[in-house]
């Protein structure tokens, strides 16, 4: 059988986690081994200058994907598959589930957990936003349904959205990975700190947690939590890394004038580009991962490639990646957050073994593996129906 024309649809990939994946699986793929003579790439221009330039990689920009959510709909449903017809591709490959293409056989990959997460929605007062996640969740289903083959991130992911979407015929686990620059640090160790004679200038124990501010990050927790350890008389600091609006941040907003009014010890960032996490992660003591909704979780990945000793959600998928790397909490609850951090903080052996585990969970995640996988069960999912 000739090489594969393989169609990749990433018009809705928005999330730097939804970049990274593109990129991490294109930069380690070898077409003619996997059986593949092109990849064609519909996008936005933003997105298709950050990918790999190969002669295998042809990028179609669309002027359409550069408007609104009903301009990028209206091309998905209409002129998409007019495209893949045009271009001769035999697969397609749609990296978000959220598709309204027709065009068969396709491979779907599922990378959003939001429309599925118990009691995540209910989050979200009536109004544009919740109708928002009850739409997506109803294309979701309809796309995992017509899809030839379905790839989840984690088993997590694919037992809870086969709950609503019904059992599916053809599917695959396939992990994210990791970038190599995230073990370039070294093994990671939280120094023993005896709060009681250590000063806020002399030893400060800093924590750090990377996400954008949303009602199931629960920023607003975590800043209450190291609030309460500051007033024990424990050196902490919180770094909240990704900015955000809304709802989320003003609840970020008001915790953090009730919990350090002078600006002492808590500090927001904004969004900053991935290349730049590198940095907030080697300056950090502790990871702290308050999620309560996740379809993998790639920074938390990150912080444990570092070694970070992690303090993490015990809801959604992040037990699966984490396993027995981190402390766990509920991530509603300000006691259990603190008591997982200062559990870290008053005990460096086991902070040091955290640190370790982690690190080598992570060593089971590659974008080379993820790559490997991924093109393979799309060329085997093409096989299977072209086989007389």
């Amino acid at each position: 059988m000739p090489g594969l024309i393989v169609a990749l649809d990433a018009s809705r990939n928005r999330s730097g986690g939804a970049r990274e994946h593109l990129i991490g699986i294109l930069e380690n793929l070898d077409p003619i081994s996997e059986g593949i003579a092109q990849i064609h790439i519909w996008s936005y221009k933003v997105l298709l200058d950050v990918l790999p330039a190969h002669p295998w990689l042809i990028k179609h920009s669309v002027p359409a994907l550069e408007g609104g959510l009903l301009s990028q709909l209206w091309w998905q449903a209409n002129d998409l598959s007019v495209e893949l017809r045009k271009n001769r591709c035999d697969i397609l490959f749609t990296s978000d589930a959220s598709s309204l293409c027709r065009f068969a056989p396709s491979v779907v990959l599922s990378q959003d957990l939001l429309s599925y997460e118990p009691g995540v929605i209910s989050t979200f007062a009536w109004g544009r936003a919740r109708l928002r996640l009850i739409a997506i969740r109803y294309l979701q289903n309809v796309a995992f349904r017509r899809a030839s083959g379905v790839i989840f991130l984690t088993q997590y992911a694919a037992k809870l959205i086969q709950s609503s979407c019904g059992l599916l015929n053809n599917i695959r686990i396939i992990p994210h990975g990791v970038n190599s620059q995230f073990f370039g640090g070294g093994e990671r160790a939280i120094l023993a700190k005896n709060t009681s004679d250590v000063d806020l200038q002399a030893g400060r124990i800093r924590c750090l947690y990377i996400s954008n501010a949303a009602l199931y990050k629960y920023q607003w927790v975590v800043v209450e939590a190291i609030g309460r350890l500051r007033k024990k008389g424990i050196p902490i600091e919180l770094d909240l890394v990704g900015g955000g609006h809304g709802p989320a941040q003003e609840k970020i907003d008001a915790q953090i004038a009730l919990t350090d009014p002078q600006g002492q010890f808590i500090r927001q960032h904004p969004f900053v580009p991935h290349e730049e996490l590198l940095s907030y992660l080697t300056a950090a003591d502790i990871f702290i991962f308050a999620s309560g909704c996740e379809a993998f979780g790639i920074t938390l990945l990150e912080a444990m490639a570092m070694g970070l000793p992690i303090a993490a959600s015990n809801r959604s998928s992040i037990p699966e990646t984490l396993r027995d790397g981190g402390l766990y909490f509920d991530p509603e609850n300000p006691l259990e957050i603190a008591a997982a951090v200062e559990k870290i903080i008053q005990n460096p052996g086991l902070g040091n073994q955290l640190s370790v585990r982690a690190r080598q969970l992570a060593k089971e995640y590659s974008w080379g593996r993820c790559s490997n996988e991924t093109w393979g069960y799309i060329v085997d999912t093409y096989r299977k129906i072209a086989k007389p």
